[in-house]
């Protein structure tokens, strides 16, 4: 079957590095001879009748913008009968033989439901700040949240020495310590304390004690947003925990170990969210380039008719794998790399 139309949605949320996977899908499209119907608002779009064409005009300048053109949402189409017709409905009115769908696990796993349960020619593309996706060494998005995240982190040293404090950074991170632990080597911290390792406050504040022995008069520690206490030293009340660990929006153990330090140190701490800002703006080159790459390789699954797969990159080849494997689980921090960033503690 020839392919002439396709759409693309930007599902979940945002992420630097989207509008640059939209404009390679156009671009690379376009060669083919394809149009690219941009479906608005994510799976909504499809379920409101909100879609577009996109064209070389509607791309023109994207490339380095943050966010999505197409708008984003975390709208689930199994969540009624309903919107499964009328996102049935409107792939037949504006005459759609694919659809690339661009998100992180949540948008993922219903474009897998969609694949493998209702019969659509979907096509996988993974980005999320996180880099938690199955397959894939890395997603973009990635490498701009960890940018930022550095950046804060240098910019917290100057004010950290000036004040003979601790500096408790938190970061993003469902689940993962991906940025955390990548932001903590690349921006020098002394501690990072992630979801795959749950922490003992007593060691944490074993090591910034031993760091003033020796003369270090200030401390940097960064937090995973889902950093847990390890079950023998667990200080959190239910209250807290309940909390803190809300699965539609995470935040606020990095102040509650600030606390803890200063009350078992005597040094003080202070903390800095990082929070939406690691999703916002500017992708740094390398996730333009990943998203570019990524837009570029799912126009091709979809002319080859290779349905069900993720777009990923192993090593520095573009290749995919099946959307079933890539939502299969979340792709936790690895041990050597959490070992590489704990040499350099305290």
């Amino acid at each position: 079957m020839s392919i002439r139309t396709i759409g693309i949605l930007t599902g979940g949320g945002d992420c630097p590095g989207l509008n640059a996977a939209i404009r390679a899908v156009v671009r690379k499209a376009a060669a083919y001879g394809i149009s690219v119907l941009g479906v608005h608002n994510g799976w909504l779009g499809l379920i409101q009748d909100e879609i577009a064409l996109l064209n070389r005009y509607s791309i023109s300048g994207i490339l380095p913008r943050g966010g999505t053109i197409i708008g984003t949402s975390r709208i689930n189409p199994f969540d009624s009968k309903e919107y499964l017709q009328r996102i049935r409905d409107n792939w037949h009115k504006y005459g759609m033989q694919a659809l690339i769908v661009v998100g992180g696990d949540g948008t993922l796993s219903a474009a897998t439901r969609m694949w493998r349960d209702e019969g659509y020619p979907v096509v996988g593309i993974p980005k999320t700040i996180d880099n938690d996706l199955r397959g894939t060494d890395y997603t973009f998005g990635f490498d701009t949240a960890v940018d930022v995240a550095t950046s804060a982190i240098d910019r917290l040293h100057t004010t950290a020495e000036s004040h003979h404090r601790v500096m408790v950074v938190e970061v993003m991170g469902r689940h993962t310590g991906w940025i955390a632990a990548a932001s903590a080597i690349a921006g020098g911290a002394d501690i990072a304390l992630v979801p795959e390792v749950p922490f003992r406050i007593s060691k944490v504040c074993e090591i910034l004690k031993r760091r003033r022995e020796m003369g270090k008069t200030f401390s940097i520690v960064v937090v995973a947003e889902d950093a847990r206490p390890h079950p023998s030293e667990d200080f959190l009340t239910p209250e807290q925990r309940n909390q803190i660990y809300k699965h539609e929006r995470l935040g606020g153990i990095g102040q509650l170990v600030a606390n803890k330090i200063e009350l078992l140190t005597q040094i003080q701490a202070r903390v800095t969210v990082l929070g939406y800002v690691q999703r916002g703006g500017t992708p740094t080159p390398f996730d333009r380039i990943l998203a570019s790459r990524f837009g570029i390789h799912a126009v091709e699954l979809v002319v080859e008719g290779k349905f069900g797969q993720m777009v990923a990159i192993q090593g520095s080849k573009i290749t995919h794998v099946p959307l079933e494997y890539a939502v299969s689980g979340p792709k936790l921090l690895s041990e050597e790399f959490y070992r590489s960033a704990e040499c350099f503690f305290g």
